[in-house]
Protein backbone atom coordinates (compact mmCIF):
# COMPACT_ATOMS: atom_id res chain seq x y z
CA UNK A 1 0.00 0.00 0.00
CA UNK A 2 1.39 3.16 -1.28
CA UNK A 3 2.02 6.43 0.65
CA UNK A 4 -0.50 8.43 -1.14
CA UNK A 5 -3.53 5.68 -0.70
CA UNK A 6 -2.90 5.51 3.13
CA UNK A 7 -2.62 9.38 3.25
CA UNK A 8 -6.45 9.35 1.04
CA UNK A 9 -7.66 6.95 3.19
CA UNK A 10 -6.95 9.52 6.31
CA UNK A 11 -8.05 11.81 4.24
CA UNK A 12 -11.78 9.92 3.90
CA UNK A 13 -11.90 9.29 7.45
CA UNK A 14 -11.44 12.86 8.69
CA UNK A 15 -14.05 14.16 6.12
CA UNK A 16 -16.54 11.32 7.35
CA UNK A 17 -16.02 12.10 10.81
CA UNK A 18 -16.46 15.46 10.09
CA UNK A 19 -19.87 14.96 8.39
CA UNK A 20 -20.83 12.86 11.24
CA UNK A 21 -19.78 15.84 13.63
CA UNK A 22 -17.41 14.15 15.64
CA UNK A 23 -14.91 15.71 18.01
CA UNK A 24 -12.87 18.79 15.63
CA UNK A 25 -9.56 18.09 17.28
CA UNK A 26 -9.90 14.71 16.76
CA UNK A 27 -10.66 15.24 12.64
CA UNK A 28 -8.37 18.04 12.57
CA UNK A 29 -5.21 15.45 13.86
CA UNK A 30 -6.31 12.46 11.04
CA UNK A 31 -6.16 15.64 8.45
CA UNK A 32 -2.72 16.47 9.04
CA UNK A 33 -1.62 13.17 9.99
CA UNK A 34 -2.89 12.53 6.28
CA UNK A 35 -1.36 15.44 5.01
CA UNK A 36 2.13 14.38 6.81
CA UNK A 37 1.92 10.80 5.42
CA UNK A 38 1.44 11.82 1.61
CA UNK A 39 4.78 14.58 1.84
CA UNK A 40 6.78 11.57 3.59
CA UNK A 41 10.15 10.74 1.37
CA UNK A 42 9.75 6.95 2.33
CA UNK A 43 7.45 4.13 2.09
CA UNK A 44 5.86 4.12 5.36
CA UNK A 45 4.68 0.79 4.64
CA UNK A 46 8.56 -0.81 4.96
CA UNK A 47 8.33 0.71 8.72
CA UNK A 48 7.24 -1.24 12.17
CA UNK A 49 4.47 -0.21 14.13
CA UNK A 50 6.86 1.28 16.81
CA UNK A 51 8.74 3.68 13.86
CA UNK A 52 5.23 4.78 12.43
CA UNK A 53 4.58 5.79 15.92
CA UNK A 54 7.66 8.31 16.02
CA UNK A 55 6.49 9.53 12.45
CA UNK A 56 6.13 13.42 13.16
CA UNK A 57 2.22 14.18 13.03
CA UNK A 58 1.02 10.82 13.45
CA UNK A 59 1.06 9.28 17.67
CA UNK A 60 0.21 6.44 19.32
CA UNK A 61 -3.18 6.10 18.35
CA UNK A 62 -3.30 7.63 14.65
CA UNK A 63 0.15 5.02 14.36
CA UNK A 64 -1.95 2.08 15.22
CA UNK A 65 -4.85 2.98 13.06
CA UNK A 66 -2.14 3.13 9.69
CA UNK A 67 -0.53 -0.46 11.12
CA UNK A 68 -4.23 -1.40 10.97
CA UNK A 69 -4.37 -0.19 7.36
CA UNK A 70 -1.57 -1.99 6.48
CA UNK A 71 -2.21 -5.40 7.81
CA UNK A 72 -5.69 -5.91 7.27
CA UNK A 73 -6.49 -3.28 4.26
CA UNK A 74 -8.96 -1.38 6.34
CA UNK A 75 -9.84 0.57 9.63
CA UNK A 76 -12.67 -0.81 11.75
CA UNK A 77 -13.08 2.43 12.63
CA UNK A 78 -13.73 3.89 8.94
CA UNK A 79 -15.37 0.79 8.06
CA UNK A 80 -18.18 1.83 10.63
CA UNK A 81 -18.73 5.13 9.10
CA UNK A 82 -19.03 3.79 6.09
CA UNK A 83 -21.96 1.59 6.89
CA UNK A 84 -23.23 4.48 8.07
CA UNK A 85 -23.38 6.62 5.12
CA UNK A 86 -24.73 6.45 1.98
CA UNK A 87 -22.66 5.52 -1.11
CA UNK A 88 -23.97 8.28 -2.66
CA UNK A 89 -22.75 11.12 0.07
CA UNK A 90 -19.48 9.11 -0.02
CA UNK A 91 -18.81 9.83 -3.45
CA UNK A 92 -19.96 13.42 -3.39
CA UNK A 93 -17.05 13.67 -1.05
CA UNK A 94 -14.60 12.85 -3.89
CA UNK A 95 -16.00 15.90 -5.58
CA UNK A 96 -13.03 18.92 -5.46
CA UNK A 97 -15.06 22.01 -4.08
CA UNK A 98 -17.94 20.42 -2.04
CA UNK A 99 -16.72 20.35 1.29
CA UNK A 100 -18.02 18.20 4.05
CA UNK A 101 -20.04 21.02 5.94
CA UNK A 102 -22.05 21.60 2.70
CA UNK A 103 -22.88 17.74 2.23
CA UNK A 104 -23.80 17.35 5.37
CA UNK A 105 -26.63 20.53 4.35
CA UNK A 106 -27.84 18.61 1.12
CA UNK A 107 -28.13 15.04 2.85
CA UNK A 108 -29.90 15.90 6.41
CA UNK A 109 -31.37 19.08 5.39
CA UNK A 110 -32.58 18.51 1.64
CA UNK A 111 -32.68 14.70 2.03
CA UNK A 112 -30.88 14.09 -1.21
CA UNK A 113 -28.17 11.15 -1.17
CA UNK A 114 -26.61 10.51 -4.80
CA UNK A 115 -25.26 12.57 -7.12
CA UNK A 116 -27.73 12.48 -9.79
CA UNK A 117 -30.18 13.81 -7.69
CA UNK A 118 -27.63 16.41 -6.32
CA UNK A 119 -27.30 17.68 -9.77
CA UNK A 120 -31.57 17.72 -10.74
CA UNK A 121 -31.81 19.47 -7.43
CA UNK A 122 -29.72 22.31 -8.64
CA UNK A 123 -31.47 22.33 -12.63
CA UNK A 124 -34.42 22.78 -10.22
CA UNK A 125 -32.89 25.69 -8.31
CA UNK A 126 -33.44 23.28 -5.01
CA UNK A 127 -30.33 24.13 -3.04
CA UNK A 128 -30.63 28.00 -3.21
CA UNK A 129 -33.14 27.29 -0.39
CA UNK A 130 -30.54 25.92 1.50
CA UNK A 131 -28.80 27.43 4.57
CA UNK A 132 -25.51 28.85 3.54
CA UNK A 133 -26.09 27.97 -0.55
CA UNK A 134 -27.40 30.53 -2.58
CA UNK A 135 -27.45 30.81 -7.37
CA UNK A 136 -23.70 31.34 -7.22
CA UNK A 137 -22.74 27.79 -5.10
CA UNK A 138 -25.43 26.40 -6.49
CA UNK A 139 -24.05 27.07 -10.27
CA UNK A 140 -20.63 25.92 -9.01
CA UNK A 141 -21.99 22.75 -7.73
CA UNK A 142 -23.86 22.41 -11.17
CA UNK A 143 -20.52 22.15 -12.94
CA UNK A 144 -18.23 20.39 -10.52
CA UNK A 145 -20.79 17.73 -10.94
CA UNK A 146 -21.00 17.81 -14.78
CA UNK A 147 -17.25 18.00 -15.01
CA UNK A 148 -17.27 14.81 -12.62
CA UNK A 149 -20.01 12.95 -14.93
CA UNK A 150 -17.69 13.87 -17.91
CA UNK A 151 -14.31 12.55 -16.24
CA UNK A 152 -16.31 9.42 -15.93
CA UNK A 153 -14.38 6.56 -17.43
CA UNK A 154 -11.27 8.41 -18.17
CA UNK A 155 -7.62 8.31 -16.82
CA UNK A 156 -4.63 9.96 -16.83
CA UNK A 157 -2.02 8.79 -19.47
CA UNK A 158 0.40 8.31 -16.07
CA UNK A 159 -2.48 6.12 -14.62
CA UNK A 160 -2.84 3.84 -17.81
CA UNK A 161 0.91 3.54 -18.58
CA UNK A 162 1.64 0.87 -15.63
CA UNK A 163 -1.31 -0.89 -16.83
CA UNK A 164 -0.38 -0.72 -20.54
CA UNK A 165 2.89 -1.86 -20.07
CA UNK A 166 2.68 -4.87 -17.86
CA UNK A 167 -0.42 -5.80 -20.45
CA UNK A 168 2.13 -5.56 -23.13
CA UNK A 169 4.65 -7.62 -21.72
CA UNK A 170 1.85 -10.52 -20.85
CA UNK A 171 0.40 -10.71 -23.89
CA UNK A 172 3.65 -10.72 -26.01
CA UNK A 173 4.60 -13.69 -23.70
CA UNK A 174 1.21 -15.18 -23.89
CA UNK A 175 1.06 -15.11 -27.78
CA UNK A 176 4.56 -17.27 -27.72
CA UNK A 177 2.55 -20.10 -27.40
CA UNK A 178 0.60 -19.37 -30.11
CA UNK A 179 1.97 -20.96 -33.64
CA UNK A 180 3.19 -18.72 -36.54
CA UNK A 181 4.99 -16.07 -34.36
CA UNK A 182 2.60 -13.53 -33.73
CA UNK A 183 3.00 -9.82 -33.99
CA UNK A 184 1.50 -7.35 -31.40
CA UNK A 185 1.30 -3.87 -31.13
CA UNK A 186 -0.25 -0.85 -28.68
CA UNK A 187 -2.55 1.21 -30.62
CA UNK A 188 -5.03 3.81 -30.45
CA UNK A 189 -5.12 7.07 -28.03
CA UNK A 190 -2.13 5.67 -25.91
CA UNK A 191 -0.08 5.11 -28.71
CA UNK A 192 -0.40 8.54 -29.61
CA UNK A 193 0.37 9.66 -26.28
CA UNK A 194 -2.92 11.60 -25.43
CA UNK A 195 -3.33 13.14 -22.05
CA UNK A 196 -6.57 11.36 -21.37
CA UNK A 197 -6.84 7.68 -21.90
CA UNK A 198 -10.84 6.15 -22.16
CA UNK A 199 -9.60 2.79 -23.40
CA UNK A 200 -6.08 0.56 -24.15
CA UNK A 201 -6.06 -0.90 -27.92
CA UNK A 202 -3.59 -3.93 -28.94
CA UNK A 203 -3.13 -5.32 -31.78
CA UNK A 204 -2.83 -9.31 -32.15
CA UNK A 205 -1.77 -10.52 -35.55
CA UNK A 206 -1.65 -14.43 -36.05
CA UNK A 207 -1.26 -17.24 -38.93
CA UNK A 208 -4.78 -18.35 -37.38
CA UNK A 209 -6.64 -16.37 -35.84
CA UNK A 210 -9.03 -19.26 -34.69
CA UNK A 211 -6.00 -20.56 -32.61
CA UNK A 212 -5.57 -17.32 -30.70
CA UNK A 213 -9.21 -16.78 -29.98
CA UNK A 214 -9.43 -20.80 -28.80
CA UNK A 215 -6.63 -19.89 -26.51
CA UNK A 216 -7.75 -16.54 -24.95
CA UNK A 217 -9.41 -17.77 -22.32
CA UNK A 218 -5.97 -18.97 -20.75
CA UNK A 219 -4.73 -15.54 -20.68
CA UNK A 220 -5.21 -15.22 -16.84
CA UNK A 221 -3.99 -11.52 -16.43
CA UNK A 222 -7.34 -10.55 -17.38
CA UNK A 223 -10.00 -12.24 -18.48
CA UNK A 224 -11.22 -11.02 -22.59
CA UNK A 225 -14.89 -11.42 -23.90
CA UNK A 226 -14.99 -11.97 -28.05
CA UNK A 227 -17.41 -9.72 -29.63
CA UNK A 228 -19.54 -9.79 -32.66
CA UNK A 229 -17.12 -7.63 -34.14
CA UNK A 230 -13.94 -9.87 -33.25
CA UNK A 231 -12.49 -7.39 -31.55
CA UNK A 232 -12.26 -9.03 -27.61
CA UNK A 233 -12.37 -6.28 -24.79
CA UNK A 234 -12.25 -6.40 -21.08
CA UNK A 235 -12.04 -4.19 -18.63
CA UNK A 236 -8.82 -3.68 -15.84
CA UNK A 237 -9.79 -3.49 -12.13
CA UNK A 238 -10.13 -0.11 -12.09
CA UNK A 239 -12.26 0.69 -14.63
CA UNK A 240 -10.25 1.09 -18.05
CA UNK A 241 -11.91 -0.67 -21.10
CA UNK A 242 -9.16 -2.76 -22.81
CA UNK A 243 -9.56 -3.61 -26.49
CA UNK A 244 -7.57 -6.22 -28.44
CA UNK A 245 -8.22 -6.21 -31.67
CA UNK A 246 -7.55 -9.91 -33.51
CA UNK A 247 -6.29 -10.08 -37.28
CA UNK A 248 -4.43 -12.11 -40.14
CA UNK A 249 -0.81 -11.96 -39.82
CA UNK A 250 -0.48 -10.87 -43.28
CA UNK A 251 -2.62 -7.67 -42.45
CA UNK A 252 -1.02 -6.75 -38.81
CA UNK A 253 0.41 -3.55 -40.20
CA UNK A 254 -2.40 -2.35 -42.31
CA UNK A 255 -4.48 -2.68 -38.79
CA UNK A 256 -1.76 -1.45 -36.42
CA UNK A 257 -1.80 1.76 -38.47
CA UNK A 258 -5.65 1.98 -38.74
CA UNK A 259 -5.97 1.53 -35.13
CA UNK A 260 -3.40 3.72 -34.37
CA UNK A 261 -3.89 7.36 -36.21
CA UNK A 262 -6.65 9.92 -35.81
CA UNK A 263 -9.48 9.04 -38.53
CA UNK A 264 -8.94 11.65 -40.59
CA UNK A 265 -5.15 11.07 -40.42
CA UNK A 266 -5.42 7.52 -41.45
CA UNK A 267 -8.28 7.98 -44.43
CA UNK A 268 -5.86 10.73 -45.75
CA UNK A 269 -2.63 8.54 -45.48
CA UNK A 270 -4.58 5.40 -47.42
CA UNK A 271 -5.96 7.26 -49.61
CA UNK A 272 -2.78 7.90 -51.37
CA UNK A 273 -1.25 4.15 -50.22
CA UNK A 274 -3.48 1.79 -50.94
CA UNK A 275 -4.53 -1.22 -48.73
CA UNK A 276 -1.51 -3.07 -48.51
CA UNK A 277 0.38 -5.62 -48.16
CA UNK A 278 2.59 -3.55 -45.99
CA UNK A 279 5.54 -4.99 -44.65
CA UNK A 280 6.03 -2.09 -41.66
CA UNK A 281 4.54 0.74 -41.03
CA UNK A 282 7.43 2.62 -43.00
CA UNK A 283 6.65 0.99 -45.88
CA UNK A 284 2.87 2.35 -45.45
CA UNK A 285 4.37 6.17 -45.67
CA UNK A 286 6.85 5.47 -48.64
CA UNK A 287 4.04 3.66 -50.97
CA UNK A 288 2.24 6.92 -50.22
CA UNK A 289 5.03 9.26 -51.09
CA UNK A 290 5.16 10.36 -47.32
CA UNK A 291 7.86 10.59 -44.64
CA UNK A 292 7.14 8.87 -42.11
CA UNK A 293 4.99 10.58 -39.29
CA UNK A 294 5.15 9.64 -35.56
CA UNK A 295 2.08 8.21 -33.94
CA UNK A 296 2.27 11.45 -31.16
CA UNK A 297 1.55 13.62 -34.40
CA UNK A 298 -1.46 11.46 -35.99
CA UNK A 299 -3.76 13.42 -35.05
CA UNK A 300 -5.29 15.06 -38.61
CA UNK A 301 -3.95 18.29 -38.44
CA UNK A 302 -1.32 18.98 -41.36
CA UNK A 303 1.13 16.78 -40.91
CA UNK A 304 0.37 14.49 -43.82
CA UNK A 305 1.32 17.61 -46.11
CA UNK A 306 4.33 17.94 -44.05
CA UNK A 307 5.47 14.88 -45.15
CA UNK A 308 4.32 15.51 -48.38
CA UNK A 309 6.84 18.27 -48.17
CA UNK A 310 9.40 16.65 -45.89
CA UNK A 311 8.84 19.39 -43.13
CA UNK A 312 8.02 17.30 -40.23
CA UNK A 313 9.50 18.66 -37.34
CA UNK A 314 12.79 16.40 -35.41
CA UNK A 315 10.65 15.79 -32.11
CA UNK A 316 12.74 16.08 -29.59
CA UNK A 317 13.44 13.01 -27.53
CA UNK A 318 13.76 12.35 -23.43
CA UNK A 319 17.48 12.09 -23.92
CA UNK A 320 17.71 15.61 -25.55
CA UNK A 321 17.03 17.53 -21.72
CA UNK A 322 20.47 18.96 -20.38
CA UNK A 323 18.39 20.14 -17.18
CA UNK A 324 15.35 20.56 -15.11
CA UNK A 325 13.89 24.03 -14.26
CA UNK A 326 10.83 24.71 -12.29
CA UNK A 327 11.26 22.40 -9.04
CA UNK A 328 11.13 23.01 -5.18
CA UNK A 329 12.85 21.92 -2.20
CA UNK A 330 12.08 22.63 1.73
CA UNK A 331 12.56 25.48 1.51
CA UNK A 332 8.81 26.04 0.72
CA UNK A 333 6.71 22.67 0.18
CA UNK A 334 8.84 20.80 -1.09
CA UNK A 335 9.72 17.01 0.37
CA UNK A 336 13.91 16.89 0.06
CA UNK A 337 16.43 19.63 0.61
CA UNK A 338 18.19 21.69 -1.76
CA UNK A 339 21.55 19.95 -1.83
CA UNK A 340 19.47 16.29 -2.98
CA UNK A 341 17.48 17.65 -5.42
CA UNK A 342 20.38 19.22 -6.76
CA UNK A 343 22.14 15.71 -5.80
CA UNK A 344 19.97 13.67 -7.66
CA UNK A 345 19.70 16.02 -11.00
CA UNK A 346 23.75 15.46 -10.58
CA UNK A 347 24.24 12.38 -9.93
CA UNK A 348 21.34 9.98 -10.99
CA UNK A 349 19.91 11.70 -13.69
CA UNK A 350 23.22 12.78 -15.24
CA UNK A 351 22.15 16.34 -15.77
CA UNK A 352 24.10 19.41 -16.06
CA UNK A 353 21.65 22.32 -14.67
CA UNK A 354 19.19 22.25 -11.98
CA UNK A 355 17.00 25.69 -11.17
CA UNK A 356 15.15 25.79 -8.21
CA UNK A 357 11.73 28.00 -8.06
CA UNK A 358 10.65 27.51 -4.22
CA UNK A 359 7.21 29.40 -3.86
CA UNK A 360 6.91 33.39 -3.19
CA UNK A 361 6.07 35.31 0.03
CA UNK A 362 2.47 34.97 -1.01
CA UNK A 363 1.76 31.26 -1.23
CA UNK A 364 1.76 31.32 2.49
CA UNK A 365 -0.15 28.25 2.37
CA UNK A 366 3.03 27.11 0.42
CA UNK A 367 5.89 28.50 3.55
CA UNK A 368 6.74 30.51 0.76
CA UNK A 369 10.08 32.67 0.74
CA UNK A 370 10.13 36.38 2.03
CA UNK A 371 12.57 38.41 1.34
CA UNK A 372 15.00 37.39 3.95
CA UNK A 373 14.79 33.77 3.41
CA UNK A 374 14.94 34.40 -0.46
CA UNK A 375 18.40 35.77 0.92
CA UNK A 376 19.44 32.97 2.80
CA UNK A 377 18.61 30.32 -0.24
CA UNK A 378 20.67 32.03 -2.11
CA UNK A 379 23.94 31.91 0.02
CA UNK A 380 22.85 28.37 0.13
CA UNK A 381 22.89 28.23 -3.70
CA UNK A 382 26.35 30.06 -3.80
CA UNK A 383 28.67 27.51 -1.42
CA UNK A 384 26.35 24.46 -3.60
CA UNK A 385 27.91 25.73 -6.54
CA UNK A 386 31.31 26.57 -5.25
CA UNK A 387 31.19 22.59 -4.24
CA UNK A 388 29.42 20.75 -7.24
CA UNK A 389 31.00 22.80 -10.62
CA UNK A 390 30.53 22.16 -13.52
CA UNK A 391 26.87 21.27 -12.12
CA UNK A 392 24.97 24.69 -11.61
CA UNK A 393 22.17 25.91 -9.84
CA UNK A 394 20.06 28.68 -11.00
CA UNK A 395 18.47 31.07 -8.36
CA UNK A 396 14.59 31.00 -9.60
CA UNK A 397 11.40 31.72 -7.48
CA UNK A 398 7.88 30.58 -8.59
CA UNK A 399 6.17 34.04 -8.22
CA UNK A 400 2.90 34.48 -7.60
CA UNK A 401 0.69 36.51 -10.18
CA UNK A 402 -0.94 38.52 -7.88
CA UNK A 403 -4.78 39.17 -8.83
CA UNK A 404 -3.99 42.55 -11.15
CA UNK A 405 -1.02 40.88 -12.38
CA UNK A 406 1.56 42.36 -10.68
CA UNK A 407 4.60 39.72 -9.59
CA UNK A 408 4.84 39.13 -6.07
CA UNK A 409 8.56 41.13 -4.93
CA UNK A 410 9.36 44.48 -5.98
CA UNK A 411 12.32 44.20 -8.54
CA UNK A 412 15.14 44.88 -5.71
CA UNK A 413 14.27 41.40 -5.00
CA UNK A 414 13.13 40.02 -8.72
CA UNK A 415 16.45 41.27 -10.12
CA UNK A 416 18.58 38.78 -7.34
CA UNK A 417 17.20 35.80 -9.34
CA UNK A 418 18.86 33.92 -12.89
CA UNK A 419 14.92 32.94 -14.14
CA UNK A 420 11.89 33.84 -12.80
CA UNK A 421 8.55 31.69 -13.34
CA UNK A 422 5.36 33.41 -13.15
CA UNK A 423 2.41 31.58 -12.22
CA UNK A 424 -1.00 32.05 -10.76
CA UNK A 425 -1.86 30.11 -7.84
CA UNK A 426 -4.86 31.76 -6.22
CA UNK A 427 -7.70 33.59 -7.31
CA UNK A 428 -8.61 31.23 -9.94
CA UNK A 429 -12.70 32.07 -10.82
CA UNK A 430 -12.48 35.11 -13.02
CA UNK A 431 -13.31 35.39 -16.63
CA UNK A 432 -11.33 35.30 -19.71
CA UNK A 433 -11.52 39.23 -20.41
CA UNK A 434 -10.05 39.20 -16.54
CA UNK A 435 -7.60 36.20 -16.73
CA UNK A 436 -6.27 37.01 -19.84
CA UNK A 437 -5.72 40.59 -18.76
CA UNK A 438 -3.80 39.41 -15.62
CA UNK A 439 -1.63 36.98 -17.62
CA UNK A 440 -0.58 39.31 -20.01
CA UNK A 441 0.44 41.98 -16.92
CA UNK A 442 2.72 39.54 -15.66
CA UNK A 443 4.19 38.58 -19.14
CA UNK A 444 5.00 42.07 -19.89
CA UNK A 445 7.24 42.34 -16.39
CA UNK A 446 10.69 42.28 -17.65
CA UNK A 447 11.78 40.22 -15.09
CA UNK A 448 9.08 36.91 -16.16
CA UNK A 449 11.15 34.43 -17.61
CA UNK A 450 8.69 31.61 -17.72
CA UNK A 451 4.86 31.72 -17.83
CA UNK A 452 4.31 28.69 -15.23
CA UNK A 453 1.06 26.34 -15.94
CA UNK A 454 -0.73 29.07 -18.18
CA UNK A 455 -3.59 28.06 -17.32
CA UNK A 456 -3.84 26.12 -13.98
CA UNK A 457 -5.51 23.26 -14.98
CA UNK A 458 -5.82 19.75 -13.15
CA UNK A 459 -6.83 17.10 -15.49
CA UNK A 460 -10.23 15.37 -14.32
CA UNK A 461 -10.66 17.45 -11.72
CA UNK A 462 -9.83 21.30 -12.81
CA UNK A 463 -10.95 23.00 -16.39
CA UNK A 464 -8.67 25.96 -15.42
CA UNK A 465 -9.18 29.53 -15.67
CA UNK A 466 -10.47 30.61 -18.80
CA UNK A 467 -7.71 32.53 -21.16
CA UNK A 468 -7.93 33.94 -25.03
CA UNK A 469 -4.78 31.71 -25.75
CA UNK A 470 -3.84 33.61 -28.85
CA UNK A 471 -3.64 36.74 -27.07
CA UNK A 472 -1.55 35.69 -24.33
CA UNK A 473 0.92 33.95 -26.95
CA UNK A 474 1.76 36.94 -28.53
CA UNK A 475 2.15 38.59 -25.54
CA UNK A 476 4.88 35.93 -24.67
CA UNK A 477 6.06 36.45 -28.20
CA UNK A 478 6.14 39.95 -27.80
CA UNK A 479 7.64 40.15 -24.40
CA UNK A 480 10.20 36.77 -25.09
CA UNK A 481 8.95 34.96 -22.27
CA UNK A 482 9.60 31.16 -22.25
CA UNK A 483 5.96 29.15 -22.15
CA UNK A 484 5.87 26.11 -19.85
CA UNK A 485 4.99 22.68 -20.55
CA UNK A 486 4.06 21.91 -16.85
CA UNK A 487 5.51 17.90 -16.90
CA UNK A 488 3.10 17.15 -13.78
CA UNK A 489 1.07 14.19 -15.78
CA UNK A 490 -2.44 16.14 -13.35
CA UNK A 491 -1.32 19.32 -15.52
CA UNK A 492 0.41 19.07 -19.10
CA UNK A 493 -0.28 22.94 -19.20
CA UNK A 494 0.17 24.25 -21.73
CA UNK A 495 -2.03 22.23 -23.60
CA UNK A 496 -0.48 20.35 -26.70
CA UNK A 497 -2.77 22.01 -29.34
CA UNK A 498 -1.34 25.11 -28.43
CA UNK A 499 1.98 24.09 -29.04
CA UNK A 500 2.19 24.78 -32.63
CA UNK A 501 0.95 28.39 -32.28
CA UNK A 502 3.51 29.13 -30.16
CA UNK A 503 6.40 27.83 -31.64
CA UNK A 504 5.07 29.47 -34.91
CA UNK A 505 5.66 32.58 -33.18
CA UNK A 506 8.81 31.38 -32.43
CA UNK A 507 8.48 30.99 -28.16
CA UNK A 508 10.53 28.76 -26.84
CA UNK A 509 9.09 26.03 -24.68
CA UNK A 510 10.47 24.80 -21.25
CA UNK A 511 9.52 20.97 -20.08
CA UNK A 512 9.39 20.93 -16.18
CA UNK A 513 8.86 18.55 -13.72
CA UNK A 514 7.22 20.92 -11.06
CA UNK A 515 9.22 18.30 -8.74
CA UNK A 516 8.54 18.61 -5.28
CA UNK A 517 10.69 15.52 -4.33
CA UNK A 518 13.54 13.51 -5.91
CA UNK A 519 10.84 11.57 -7.67
CA UNK A 520 8.88 13.99 -9.26
CA UNK A 521 12.10 14.87 -11.96
CA UNK A 522 10.60 11.88 -13.81
CA UNK A 523 7.60 13.43 -14.60
CA UNK A 524 9.78 15.51 -17.67
CA UNK A 525 8.99 11.56 -19.89
CA UNK A 526 5.16 13.17 -19.71
CA UNK A 527 5.88 16.84 -21.21
CA UNK A 528 8.42 15.15 -23.29
CA UNK A 529 5.50 12.90 -24.53
CA UNK A 530 3.36 16.17 -24.74
CA UNK A 531 5.93 18.12 -26.14
CA UNK A 532 6.51 15.88 -29.13
CA UNK A 533 2.51 15.96 -29.47
CA UNK A 534 2.84 19.53 -30.36
CA UNK A 535 5.81 19.11 -32.48
CA UNK A 536 8.58 20.20 -30.32
CA UNK A 537 12.08 20.08 -31.47
CA UNK A 538 15.13 20.04 -29.14
CA UNK A 539 16.18 23.69 -30.18
CA UNK A 540 12.86 25.08 -29.20
CA UNK A 541 13.05 23.22 -25.88
CA UNK A 542 14.92 25.63 -23.32
CA UNK A 543 15.98 22.95 -21.31
CA UNK A 544 17.92 21.33 -24.21
CA UNK A 545 20.10 24.35 -24.12
CA UNK A 546 23.50 23.19 -22.57
CA UNK A 547 24.47 24.60 -19.48
CA UNK A 548 26.57 27.45 -21.50
CA UNK A 549 23.62 28.50 -23.84
CA UNK A 550 20.99 28.79 -20.80
CA UNK A 551 23.33 30.18 -18.69
CA UNK A 552 24.16 32.97 -21.87
CA UNK A 553 20.34 33.31 -22.44
CA UNK A 554 19.39 33.94 -18.32
CA UNK A 555 22.45 36.71 -18.13
CA UNK A 556 21.59 38.08 -21.81
CA UNK A 557 17.96 38.90 -20.63
CA UNK A 558 19.22 40.14 -17.18
CA UNK A 559 21.17 42.65 -19.03
CA UNK A 560 18.65 43.82 -21.11
CA UNK A 561 16.79 44.90 -18.14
Amino acid sequence: MENKTIARTLRLLSQLMELHNENPFKIKSIANAAFKVDKLPFAIKTKNLEEIGQVDGLGKSISAKVWELLQTGTMAELHAMLAETPEGIVEMLSIKGIGPKKILVIWKDLGIETIGELYYACNENRLIEAKGFGLKTQEEIRKLIEFKMAASGKFLFSQAELLAGKLHEDLAIWLNGISGEPLLGIAGSYRRCLEIIEEIEFVAGAENTEELYLKLPEFEPIAFERQDDGTCTATSPFGLKIILHVVKKADFYLNWFRHTGNEQHVAEVLKIAGEGPFSGEQDIYQKAGLAFVAPELREGLDEVQLAKENKLPVLIEYRDLKGALHNHSTWSDGVHTLEEMALYAKDHLQLEYFGICDHSKSAFYANGLNEQRVFGQHQEIDALNARLAPFRIFKGIESDILYDGALDYPDEILKTFDFVVASVHSILRMDEQKATARLIKAIENPYTTILGHPTGRLLLSRKGYPIDYSKVIDACAANNVVIEINANPLRLDLDWRWHRYALEKGILLSINPDAHRTEGFHDMRYGVFIGRKGGLTAKQCLNAYSLTEITNLFANRISNI
